[in-house]
């Protein structure tokens, strides 16, 4: 595998404040469960993996929204922080995205996601044909996701959370990564290129329905796996940037989640291109 290089990446996106509380079990329908101390984290989908982009060598460009208030300053510095560039980050009226999230001893969690400004996120003014990929999820509208689609030189789909996806936005991706649950919500017959993240048993990588690529995790033991999908959404993006095999970018996207997990929070743990080559088999 080669060295990291400063590939050039947008995420266009979702900018959230995580309210993480760690609880001994996940609460049951209509159960009430005591939990630790409230946590204020930064999240989003669009920000985890820019954020995880930057740790990761790639020169990282985040196109969204916040609220023109302190959380929205506060997120703003949590990106920068990470390295990453944030001249396309608006702020609005509307409050910055929230995310209500409830992690168990296990590392298992449950999201609830307030979009606010996110819904503002737009692409006119970027010109992201100039990036050597654009990567999306769909925290933000499908609108604008379809724009940045038909922009972008290549183009990967985080298809997360679940929806419907159109067959004209399908046509414009290059790469779909699901998940084993929004695996069932897209349809395989025009995905060329299809990730499937398995959760601690990897990930598979399909061009036109056929598997060409599988890769395990190395064996750690997670504290949380809030945002680890993130971070192998965005190890996934610079490799294919750089133009890996689709073994060599699999492996380090799986190994880059699982050291995802090893810290509290979205954010908490994203490792650097050094700490996964570190992780990564010999062969690689």
């Amino acid at each position: 595998m080669r060295e990291a290089t400063a590939a050039r990446v947008a995420v266009v996106g979702s900018a959230n404040v995580d309210l993480v509380v760690r609880v001994r079990s996940l609460p049951l329908a209509g159960e009430t469960v005591l939990g630790d101390n409230l946590l204020q984290l930064p999240g989003g989908k669009g920000a985890n993996q820019a954020s995880a982009c930057a740790e990761l060598g790639a020169t990282t460009f985040f196109i969204g929204a916040v609220g023109g208030d302190a959380t929205g300053d506060w997120m703003t510095e949590q990106l920068q922080r990470h390295g990453v560039h944030t001249d396309y980050l608006a702020q609005v009226a509307e409050p910055t995205g929230t995310a209500l999230i409830v992690v168990d001893e296990f590392g298992e969690n449950t999201i609830v996601v307030a979009p606010g400004a996110n819904s503002r996120t737009a692409v006119h003014h970027v010109d992201l044909g100039t990036f050597d990929v654009v990567m999306a999820q769909q925290e933000i509208s499908t609108d604008t996701v379809l724009a940045a689609a038909r922009q972008a030189q290549r183009f990967v789909l985080n298809a997360a959370p679940s929806r419907p996806i159109s067959a004209e936005l399908l046509a414009e991706c290059d790469v779909v990564i699901v998940n084993e649950t929004e695996v069932a919500h897209v349809d395989r017959n025009v995905i060329s290129h299809l990730v499937v993240t398995l959760g601690a048993k990897g990930a598979q990588y399909l061009i036109d329905g056929v598997v060409v690529a599988e890769a395990a995790p190395p064996t750690v033991t997670p504290i949380d796996t809030v945002g680890a999908g993130d971070v192998f959404c965005a190890a996934f993006a610079v490799r294919f940037a750089l133009g890996d095999s689709p073994q060599e970018i699999l492996q380090y996207a799986v190994t880059a989640g699982a050291l995802a997990t090893l810290a509290p929070g979205a954010q908490g743990a994203l490792p650097t291109h050094e700490e996964v080559m570190k992780w990564l088999p010999p062969a690689l």
